[in-house]
């Protein structure tokens, strides 16, 4: 009897339950909505890593489950934050304009309108013009659509000449990371169309909710980040179960052979890589508004890099382990380094955590990758007692001759 997908994949339910129960009580505890148990800083904190954990799903997707290391995701995630960052500051900066001209003897025109906005965004930059990548900054829809777009495209290009050139492994890691650090240094300039190193700020700032408080708009981002982790989730579990789940895995494991078995290899590398380039962008555009500003520097390949550590230290090839990975040391680095941590005096040295956290992030990874290869999410296999399969010597194929289980450990 066929099985339905919720039954296959049990862990999407308690995934969701958890996820529920999370919102609820932080929006309870709130100031916004709730008691005020839970300060404004630390929802929009809490929102954040839920987007956090939503572009590490992005990563496990493509590094645990088809075994794409890419180093550079977080050049989608930054580019999804522009693209909505662009809408926010030019609608802000048009009721502001629109409000100091609004007394004048003489209206303006919308020539005149939209050139007073392109001063207030550009004058930072000695610029008085709207570059043409703002063409549709006036729309929300187009703009939510280009969230989507954009990072879609670029993977797409990308991985299609990457992927038919059959560029794999540590290679396809270089070009990724190339890849982020060529349009870090591009968004640095300052006709790059995106104000330079001063990037897009005043984000939180949402136009037409002037009168909603932040600790309102807070919570509502804090929904808003839910919901698309919720279903970004069932999304991934879904891409990874049945058929197709078993052939990224087998090209995970062996691309070769599963070239050699008549599938595209090509064209399902290429599909993961553009889907989880999506739901970056999509995770970007919900995380920038509630941290204010983005810069340049988001798109570093630094992040990428603490990017795959999460995922190493979750447990790669386990959705609900990239969560976790994310959850957790994103919480933690915001503990570490917003002084909450008392200095460590050792006679001869004062160890201040602001300082040392990302030798203790890295430490952590080498330790993971030596003695827990499994990270947290193995954990959950042995409280579960889940283990692989006990094929002793079977074939693992559908007949005799078949590839055993000593030679799959070769």
């Amino acid at each position: 009897m066929r099985q339905s997908f919720i039954a296959k994949n049990p862990s999407v339910l308690i995934f969701l339950a958890c996820l529920g129960l999370f919102t609820l009580v932080v929006s309870v505890l709130s100031e916004g909505m709730g008691i005020g148990l839970i300060s404004t800083s630390f929802v929009k904190t809490l929102g954040k890593t839920l987007c956090l954990c939503l572009v590490a799903i992005a990563m496990d997707l493509a590094w645990g489950y088809a075994g794409i290391l890419s180093l550079g995701h977080f050049a989608f995630f930054g580019l999804g934050g522009y693209m909505i960052g662009m809408w926010l500051m030019y609608a802000r900066t048009e009721g502001i304009v629109a409000a100091s001209l609004a007394n004048a003897e003489i209206p303006p025109t919308p020539d005149e309108l939209r050139s007073a906005i392109a001063t207030q965004i550009f004058g930072v930059v000695g610029s008085s013009d709207f570059p043409a990548i703002w063409v549709f900054a006036h729309s929300l829809p187009l703009q939510l659509a280009l969230v989507v777009l954009v990072p879609g495209l670029l993977a797409l290009i990308f991985g299609w000449l990457a992927f038919r050139s059959r560029v794999t492994g540590v290679y396809l890691s270089i070009l990724t990371q190339a890849m982020t650090l060529a349009l870090a240094l591009y968004l640095f300039q300052n006709d790059s169309g995106l104000r330079g190193n001063n990037g897009l700020s005043g984000l939180q700032n949402i136009p037409g909710a002037e009168a909603v408080p932040q600790s309102v708009i807070s919570v509502w981002f804090l929904w808003g980040s839910a919901a698309a982790l919720g279903l970004g989730y069932v999304i991934a579990a879904f891409v990874v179960s049945g058929k197709f789940g078993s052939v990224i895995r087998g090209i995970r494991d062996d691309e070769a052979r599963v070239r050699f078995l008549g599938y595209s290899v090509e064209g399902y590398k290429l599909f993961v890589f553009t889907l989880t380039a999506v739901i970056a962008g999509i995770a970007g555009a919900l995380y920038y508004p509630q941290a204010g500003i983005i810069n340049p520097k988001e798109i570093a390949p630094i992040a990428s890099i603490y990017l795959a550590v999460w995922v190493a230290i979750g447990g790669r090839g386990r959705l609900y382990g990239a969560v976790i990975g994310a959850a957790l040391v994103s919480l933690l680095s915001t503990w570490f380094t917003g002084g909450r941590v008392p200095d460590l005096p050792l006679g001869f040295y004062t160890v201040s955590w602001v300082d040392w956290w990302q030798v203790l992030l890295g430490l952590s990874f080498v330790l993971v990758t030596l003695f827990a290869p499994k990270g947290i999410g193995g954990l959950f296999d042995l409280l579960t007692g889940r283990r692989a399969p006990d094929r002793h010597g079977a074939d693992l194929g559908p007949g005799p001759g078949a590839l055993r289980e000593k030679e799959a450990e070769q």
